[in-house]
C-alpha cells in the first residue's frame, strides 16, 4: 500500500478508538453511520466530541435569531443521540492536536461558576476525523468582535434574538412609531435569509400583544462589498433575490465595503455612515481559529486543513497524515478544476458518506475512494415570503431554476433529509410530523 493510502497496521479487525471533532452535519451524520456499523457490534469504539451537548442545522440559525425556530423542539441532544445510534458522546473543546503521537487534547472543563470540573486532558486515537466547521472571518475589521452579533452558533443566536426582543420591546412600551435600524454586513446566504425572516417577525408580533408594531418600523440594510448578494450563485438567482428582498422593505447596499464598526452602526470605507442599532456580522467563514496553532498541518488563508483526494489531511510539505481525516467547512479540497468545495451543508454531508465508505474499505484493505464533489443546485430561503434557487440535473450539467412555493418546498427538503440521514427514515418520519403538530399548536416565535 502506497504512502496515499496507510495501513491501520496490526489485525484490521481490532477495536480502533475512532475519535469525530465536531458535531455539525458533516460529523453527526459520519458518528451516526460508523455507529451503526461498528459501534453497535463492538468493532471499534466511536467517539464524537462538541463543546456543546445538543446539534442543531447550522443553516437554521438565522430562525434561532428571530425566534422562529425552537431550539428545544429541533435540537438533538448528543448524549442520547448517540446512547440510540452506538456512538459515544464527549463534552469538551479541542485545543491541540499531536498528529505525531496520535493524541489530542481537550480543555478544562467548567461550571457555570467558572470551577474546574475536569481538568485538561491528554486522550489518544487511531483515527481522528476533524470536523469543527467554521466561523466568521472579520477580516480583522475594527469594532467588529466588541459591537457586531455573529451566528456562529447556537449561543450566538440566542444573544441576538434576547438584544431583538429588547428592542422591540422597548419601542412598543416607550417609543410608540420610533424604527429599530438593524445593519447586516454580508449577503451571503445566512445574510439575505435573515433579512427576510426579520420582516417576517414584526408582522408576528402584531399576534403576540403588540398590537402597534408594523413592518414598516423596522428598517434593515444588508451590506455587501462585492457588486450584487449572493456572490457564490448563479447571477440570474442573485437577481432575483434582490428584487424579492427590496418588495419586503430590505435596503441593499452592494459594492460597500465596510472599513469599522461602533456603538451606533458602521462606518464604510467611502467614509459613509450606516447608522444601527443592531449589527450582525456574515461576512464571510474561516475555521476557527485554534486550527491554526496546531503544528504540522497544511493550511490556507482560511484556516482551512489542506487535503488530498480521499480527504486525508496534508502536512506543510503535501504528505498524508496518518489517522487523520477532514470533512465539512474546516476542510480545504481542491477539485479538478482548481476551484475548492463550497463551505455547504451538502459539501458536509458528501465529505462524511466519503469518509464512512473509507474508513471501511481501510478495514479491509480496499483501495480508497476518492472524493468527488456533486453541486445539487443552492437555495435560498426569503422567510415565508418565498424562496429562490437552482436545482442541478443528475444526467447533465444544466440546472432548473426554482421559485416560490415550489423552492421553498425544496428547500425545506433539505432540512427533512438530514433529519432522516441522523435519525434513520422511520424514526425521521416521525420527528416530520411530530414538528408539524407542533408548529400547528404551539406559537409561531418565542418572546423570551
Amino acid at each position: 500500500m502506497n504512502a496515499e493510502q496507510p495501513s491501520l497496521g496490526g489485525d484490521p479487525h481490532s477495536r480502533q478508538n475512532i475519535v469525530i471533532v465536531g458535531g455539525g452535519a458533516g460529523g453527526l451524520e459520519l458518528a451516526t453511520h460508523l455507529g451503526h456499523k461498528l459501534g453497535r457490534k463492538h468493532k471499534a469504539k466511536i467517539t464524537l466530541i462538541d463543546r456543546k451537548r445538543t446539534h442543531i442545522w447550522k443553516p437554521l440559525l438565522h430562525e434561532v435569531a428571530t425566534g422562529t425556530l425552537d431550539t428545544g423542539t429541533e435540537s438533538v441532544s448528543y448524549h442520547a443521540h448517540g446512547a440510540r445510534h452506538g456512538y459515544q458522546f464527549e463534552l469538551g473543546e479541542l485545543t491541540n492536536l499531536d498528529t505525531r503521537n496520535k493524541t489530542y487534547t481537550l480543555a478544562p472543563r467548567l461550571d457555570q461558576d467558572g470551577k474546574v470540573l475536569m481538568p485538561s486532558r491528554e486522550l489518544p486515537y487511531d483515527t481522528l476525523i476533524m470536523a469543527v466547521g467554521s466561523i466568521s472571518n472579520d477580516f480583522g475589521t475594527p469594532g467588529v468582535q466588541e459591537h457586531c452579533y455573529l451566528l456562529d452558533s447556537t449561543r450566538q443566536a440566542d444573544r441576538f434574538h434576547t438584544a431583538l426582543i429588547d428592542r422591540f420591546t422597548d419601542i412598543h412600551q416607550n417609543r410608540p412609531g420610533d424604527r429599530l435600524r438593524i445593519a447586516i454586513v454580508g449577503a451571503g446566504a445566512t445574510g439575505v435569509e435573515l433579512s427576510a425572516e426579520l420582516h417576517r417577525v414584526t408582522e408576528l408580533l402584531r399576534s403576540y400583544g403588540m398590537a402597534g408594531m408594523s413592518r414598516h418600523q423596522l428598517e434593515v440594510t444588508l451590506v455587501e462589498a462585492g457588486p450584487r448578494v449572493l456572490p457564490a450563485l448563479p447571477e440570474r438567482i442573485s437577481t432575483s433575490v434582490t428584487r424579492e428582498l427590496i418588495n419586503i422593505g430590505v435596503k441593499v447596499s452592494t459594492s460597500t465595503m465596510v472599513s469599522s464598526a461602533d456603538e451606533n452602526g458602521l462606518l464604510t470605507k467611502d467614509g459613509e455612515r450606516i447608522d444601527a442599532d443592531l449589527m450582525v456580522w456574515a461576512a464571510g467563514v474561516k475555521a476557527p481559529d485554534f486550527v491554526g496553532k496546531i503544528d504540522g498541518l497544511s493550511l490556507n488563508r482560511g484556516n482551512q486543513i489542506e487535503t488530498n483526494e480521499y480527504l486525508q489531511a496534508k502536512d506543510p510539505e503535501g504528505n498524508v497524515i496518518d489517522g487523520l481525516w477532514v470533512i465539512g467547512d474546516c476542510c480545504s479540497f481542491t477539485m479538478e478544476d482548481g476551484t475548492r468545495v463550497p463551505p455547504r451543508a451538502q459539501s458536509a454531508h458528501q465529505m462524511a458518506s466519503c469518509v464512512f465508505k473509507n474508513l471501511m474499505n481501510q478495514r479491509v484493505a480496499k483501495p480508497l475512494k476518492g472524493f468527488a464533489y456533486h453541486d445539487h443546485g443552492s437555495l435560498v430561503s426569503l422567510s415565508r415570503y418565498s424562496a429562490v434557487g437552482s436545482l442541478m440535473g443528475n444526467l447533465s450539467s444544466k440546472s432548473m431554476f426554482v421559485e416560490g412555493k415550489l423552492a421553498r418546498l425544496f428547500y425545506i427538503s433539505l432540512y427533512r433529509m438530514h433529519q432522516i440521514a441522523i435519525h434513520g427514515k422511520f424514526r425521521g418520519a416521525l420527528i416530520v410530523v411530530l414538528d408539524w403538530l407542533t408548529r400547528v399548536i404551539k406559537p409561531k416565535m418565542k418572546l423570551h
